[in-house]
């Protein structure tokens, strides 16, 4: 079994994270999460990645986690060590500045659909499968995807995929909103990115603030929303790339943003 359980490669002005596992369909174990973590913070503190694309090896994104680890564990140690750390590496995904994408190749199951809900913008391949399967384990989803969930869709379809742990296609999955587009086996990658490819072209600095605005204001009542979107677009205003933007509108040319 391969040592290198997630790789990392430049493509351009992205970071390209790759799950690889594929021996276990990517299973999400805890030394695969501590690569993660680590790969991650290599593509966030690279000031030349503007964005980040997670995929997987195979025929998998990530098919869950390791089943016969977690039917080893009891509650809490369980608690302690796993769900602890698959929380606050998923936390990491979510909340990291710089815009992730999920280039979903596969099946994303338990652990990879609570993956994909952790990120920005998100590409299936027609293939893919998505799903919460745990409770078919007598189990349900506790690697933050039954609070995120919830959150993305209707409650009524969230609960109804956990309560039947139903596989769904990446055409439902679309209809459902819980991903942006499908593309033929084989390009997905490629449209994420040509994504990232776009996201590049933007101020970092800005997409930094909005993600956090955004992310902030979730969690705000909607008039303290407001507020602090007011108060963020301010200091995008004391940015030299919002009068890099706005200067090249004016002069009819393309702008060059520096993250400034």
């Amino acid at each position: 079994m391969s040592e290198d359980r997630v790789l990392l490669e430049r493509v351009g002005a992205a970071a390209l994270i790759t799950i690889n596992r594929p021996e276990t369909l990517n299973s999400l174990d805890l030394q695969t999460l501590d690569q993660l973590s680590s790969q991650l913070r290599r593509a966030a503190n690279d000031r030349d990645v503007r964005a980040i694309v997670f995929t997987g090896t195979g025929r998998a994104f990530v098919a869950g986690g390791d089943i016969a680890d977690l039917n080893s564990r009891s509650g809490l140690p369980h608690y302690l060590e796993f769900a602890e750390r698959i929380h606050a590496v998923l936390r990491e995904v979510e909340t990291v500045d710089k815009p992730t994408i999920a280039a979903v190749n596969g099946w994303a199951l338990g652990g990879g659909t609570e993956l994909v809900l952790c990120t920005d913008i998100r590409v299936a391949a027609r293939s893919a499968k998505f799903g919460l399967p745990e409770i078919n384990l007598g189990l349900f989803p506790g690697a933050g995807g039954s609070q995120r969930l919830i959150r993305q869709i209707s409650p009524c379809k969230a609960k109804e995929l956990m309560f039947l742990g139903d596989r769904i296609s990446a055409e439902e999955a679309e209809r459902l909103g819980l991903i942006n587009r499908v593309v033929d086996d084989g390009e997905v990658v490629a449209e994420a990115m040509k994504i990232a490819t776009a996201l590049g072209q933007k101020s970092p600095l800005t997409l930094k603030l909005l993600k956090r605005t955004l992310a902030d204001g979730l969690e705000m009542p909607p008039a303290a929303s407001l507020r602090h979107e007011q108060a963020m677009i301010g200091l995008v205003l004391d940015s030299a790339d919002a009068h890099e933007g706005c200067g090249a509108f004016l002069e009819k040319r393309s702008a060059s943003f520096t993250g400034s």
